[in-house]
């Protein structure tokens, strides 16, 4: 236990809980929040201006796909090596870079006038934002010991919902503006941010006790750290666990408005309305309450943060399966808002799990290698969701074998949580 978890220890309690969210830890997570929302809003309002697009740049639908599928590909292939950076230098630095670099590209994007120099900003975009989730999720457990470790994670993953749900706005000022607007607006604002950032965000001051300051060792390289990794059965165990979640995440999001749009003979905007307008909020509270659940009662339980998403799971798998064989609207509704509200127990403490199986000094490298493969599997859901649906397989089926990953899921978390020493780490 380093000086800083000890003064966590000793202090906490003697401090209000108003004061403690107000402390340099809690800022930290609210500074890195905004930088999340900014990161999944630059990334997302392309897909919500696609006509404003299309009008002013020739293309056709599957050029418009290939702007997706190109930045998912850069994003992903660099997300192991973003993470490496963040664990060989300063993760704040590594932060403000990234958030300078994907701003001036978001900036840039307003001035393109041809497809193929669109297609280059989202390559550019996906490298630069790569570098930022496994930095600041590393960041977020350097400062946050074992008492506030999953809420601090839950506040910062706000953000991120928050920023995918925001993804309209860039639909809404392309209506109102043109198409390039909002490109320039956000890409100013981010740069002016990341200024600020730089007088602002700091890395935690290193231990000073040898046997700790062992585990911030920043000389490390790539594939020594690839091969620490993919050589330990828990950190694999948890990747097929992450992978497998991520096909169900793709399932459900990416073909819900369609399922409202058929089973409830909705319209359009309606079906994507209800789609997003009820899962997002409920998902940003069940982030926050399962990173609080975890942090309390991981003080009497060390196994609390592989427990907390087993329980968030067996309460998401009855919400689809509730949803998906109701003919009441307001049933469906509610199925989704319990999924919605508990699949995200998972998001909260994906990374405090991995600070209890990974040397602190690969952390941010481990969660890299984690969004390589959620992006991969995340085009595999899309897709065979596509197939399934060519083949006329009814949606029920569709939402029932993503309950059946969800088992799967669950398993794989009781394995590890068999299999894994779970212990104390700074």
């Amino acid at each position: 236990m380093t000086k800083f978890d000890l003064k966590h220890d000793d202090e906490d309690d003697d401090r209000s809980f108003l004061a403690k969210m107000g402390s340099k830890e809690w800022i930290i997570v609210y500074l890195l929040c905004l930088v999340g929302l900014l990161n999944y809003l630059d990334r997302t309002m392309i897909s919500t201006m696609r006509s404003s697009i299309m009008e002013k740049i020739p293309m056709s639908n599957a050029d418009f796909g290939m702007l997706t599928s190109i930045f998912l590909f850069s994003y992903g292939l660099f997300s192991p090596i973003g993470g490496f950076l963040a664990d060989r230098f300063q993760r704040s630095r590594i932060i403000i870079i990234s958030t300078c670099i994907w701003s001036i590209v978001t900036w840039l994007t307003s001035y393109v006038s041809n497809f193929e120099t669109l297609l280059i900003t989202r390559v550019l975009m996906g490298i630069s934002e790569a570098c930022y989730l496994p930095a600041a999720l590393a960041l977020i457990t350097d400062y946050h010991g074992n008492k506030t470790r999953s809420l601090a994670i839950g506040i910062h993953m706000t953000g991120i919902i928050a920023g995918q749900s925001l993804g309209f706005v860039g639909g809404w000022l392309a209506e109102w503006h043109t198409w390039n607007y909002a490109f320039y607006l956000f890409g100013i604002l981010g740069v002016l941010y990341s200024i600020i950032l730089a007088f602002v965000l700091k890395d935690n001051p290193l231990p000073q006790e040898p046997s700790q300051s062992l585990l911030f060792e920043k000389k490390i390289h790539f594939f020594q750290a690839l091969k620490a990794l993919m050589t330990k059965l828990n950190f694999n165990i948890l990747l097929v666990f992450w992978c497998f979640l991520g096909i169900v995440g793709w399932l459900i999001m990416g073909w819900l408005p369609t399922y409202y749009q058929e089973h409830f003979h909705l319209s359009q905007g309606k079906a994507g309305l209800y789609a997003t307008g009820y899962l997002y909020p409920f998902s940003m509270i069940g982030v926050v309450v399962g990173g609080l659940l975890a942090d309390r009662w991981n003080q009497t339980n060390k196994k609390a943060r592989i427990l907390i998403p087993i329980i968030g799971l067996i309460m998401a798998i009855p919400g689809i399966l509730l949803a998906v064989q109701t003919n009441f609207f307001e049933m469906a509704i509610l199925g989704f808002i319990i999924y919605a509200f508990t699949k995200v127990f998972s998001d909260a403490n994906l990374m405090p799990i991995l600070c209890t199986i990974i040397e602190a000094k690969y952390r941010a490298t481990a969660y890299g290698i984690l969004n390589l493969f959620a992006c991969m599997v995340g085009g595999l859901g899309i897709y065979v969701g596509g197939i399934l649906r060519d083949s006329h397989v009814d949606f029920n089926h569709i939402f029932i074998f993503a309950a059946i990953i969800m088992l799967v899921c669950i398993f794989l978390l009781f394995v590890l949580l068999n299999t894994s020493k779970i212990e104390k780490r700074v």
